[in-house]
């Protein structure tokens, strides 16, 4: 199941293995390394993004260990099967992707911050690949979430995730090219109608238990302007 001919095509409605109404595992209660809870509600003032860049276990330490972030779970995101297992969307027979969600306090670190993370731990013209891992829920995608306007640093407004992730995927479009690399791959999209499922409990923080665990993670080299660069600035 896991090599299955369906790794290098997104399966339809139709197509995609049907699910079931609840998730048949449970999940830990806390982070193993940052001690809060892993899922939700989450304290006010905090705020979600999700995050696919291959692998979830190497990408979910990228950002459990930037100072602001409040906890991170892994989980499946941006298919259309009800409440996955691992091995089905290994299968790609759900559409998909291995992601990690962020919760975090934007008082001390942005969007635009995490959006940087994002860029540049992986290489996001790949599509349904990351290195060696082959396969569609390896994609590199973003989904977004609607947050509250509010002053940014330097006293302007902040933009919307969905703005935020765009400008900064043209922005980082202009510095990959310079510097050789393709087209970016990365789907950008609202998560509301992408509901994330966690995964099963070993992935959680899977490499703060394995230390010597395996970890696909690896960007282009490539600095991305932080924050919302004008595309050909």
């Amino acid at each position: 199941m896991l090599f299955s001919s369906h790794k290098n095509h997104l399966p339809t409605a139709d197509e995609a293995l049907p699910g079931r109404a609840e998730r048949e595992f449970s999940v830990p209660e806390r982070h193993t390394v940052l001690g809060n809870p892993l899922l939700g509600p989450y304290p006010e003032g905090l705020e979600v993004a999700d995050f696919a860049m291959g692998c979830f276990w190497g990408a979910e330490r990228i950002f459990w260990k930037a100072d602001g972030v409040w906890t991170t779970l892994v989980g499946y995101q941006g298919g259309h099967t009800p409440n996955p297992t691992y091995e089905e969307v290994c299968s790609g027979l759900t559409g998909h992707t291995e992601t990690v969600r962020v919760v975090y306090d934007p008082a001390r670190i942005s969007y635009e911050s995490l959006l940087k993370l994002f860029w540049e731990s992986h290489d996001p013209t790949q599509g349904f690949r990351q290195g060696n891992d082959t396969g569609t829920q390896y994609r590199s995608a973003v989904f977004t979430h609607a947050t509250a306007p509010r002053d940014g640093a330097d006293g302007t407004e902040t933009a919307s995730q969905q703005t935020a992730a765009e400008s900064s995927r043209d922005a980082y479009q202009k510095v990959l090219a310079r510097a050789g690399h393709g087209e970016i791959t990365t789907e950008i999209l609202p998560a509301e109608p992408r509901p994330f499922y966690p995964a099963e409990g070993y992935h959680q923080q899977y490499l703060d238990k394995n230390p010597a665990g395996y970890c696909g993670i690896g960007g282009t080299g490539v600095s991305c302007p932080i924050g919302v660069a004008p595309a050909d600035g």
